[in-house]
């Protein structure tokens, strides 16, 4: 598929403040397209955008939020005239069992990934429409395949995945393009929060390979890039998630008798499973949500 330049493109990345989002505006900048930033985070965004190579500007906004979201895309219209690219990338996650889980975590994982997206889509849909533009959910080899002691992130995770894929088919014909982007476990502030927890770590350790790696961002972000540039409906930030999707169905199965025996032999350990969101990501969300209420 041929590449569209992205010179003068506006695009817009929630999350921005670190992580995939973070990069991803910085190369986006880098080929040209003028950046839209949306997080939690004042002081991060300001750095962010002021390492930018094109114009940028900065919203502080919660992706749950339809007034908020609502008013940024009218600020981002009025401010550069258009948006070409929306970028769906603002997420979050918490791990462990789900019958000792934080009930509020757990929401709020389902919330910010799931609910934020579609927020996100339907607050800036209108101006996509109008420059027959595109659209990219992040979403996560959580959605190919569910893992145990990641209920709400697999489920938010396979949420977006169909929510994309019904809104690809609803936009097609008024010109948008609709997306979904899988990133394995990347080297993020998120997974290196997740990693803290020895079970946890020690769960992804038992991943089968290519699965139990850590993938480095920059590789990741140039190939969620390039499919930008070719406006896709799947991208693949690791090189082998693509073969994935032809085994998909044989993966719950695999995973219900593989993962219980490594769940069960780490029984006694489940307890201290750390509850709540992970990283430096969760703790902004959480300290964002204080704040406002």
């Amino acid at each position: 598929m041929s590449r569209v330049s992205l010179e003068g493109q506006v695009a817009v990345v929630t999350g921005a403040a670190r992580g995939v989002g973070e990069l991803l505006a910085r190369k986006l900048s880098a080929r040209g397209a003028r950046v839209a930033l949306v997080g939690l985070e004042p002081d991060e965004l300001k750095d962010v955008a002021s390492r930018l190579h094109t114009e940028c500007e900065h919203w502080c906004a919660d992706v749950t939020d339809h007034e908020a979201m609502t008013r940024v895309a009218h600020e981002v219209k009025q401010r550069f005239g258009k948006v070409d690219i929306v970028v769906a990338n603002a997420g979050v996650a918490a791990g462990g069992p789900f019958v000792d889980s934080d009930p509020a975590a757990w929401r709020r994982v389902i919330e910010v990934n799931l609910i934020g997206g579609a927020v996100t889509a339907r607050a800036f849909l209108p101006v996509l429409m109008e420059s027959r533009g595109y659209f990219l959910q992040i979403a996560s080899l959580a959605a190919i395949t569910p893992a145990p002691m990641m209920t709400a992130y697999c489920a938010s995770k396979s949420g977006v995945e169909a929510f994309a894929h019904s809104l690809r088919a609803e936009v097609g014909y008024r010109g948008v393009r609709v997306g979904v982007g899988y990133l394995s476990w990347t080297d993020t502030d998120m997974v290196r929060g997740a990693d803290e927890d020895e079970v946890m770590r020690e769960m992804r350790r038992r991943l089968p390979w290519p699965a139990n790696k850590t993938y480095p961002l920059g590789p990741a972000v140039e190939r969620i890039v390039t499919g930008i540039e070719r406006r896709s409906a799947h991208v693949y930030a690791q090189w082998w998630l693509r073969g994935t999707q032809s085994v998909r169905g044989y993966l719950p199965g695999l995973v219900a008798t593989v993962g219980s025996r490594h769940v069960r032999s780490l029984g006694p350990r489940l307890g201290g499973v750390r509850k709540g969101l992970v990283g430096a990501g969760g703790a902004a969300d959480e300290q964002g949500r204080t704040q406002r209420n």
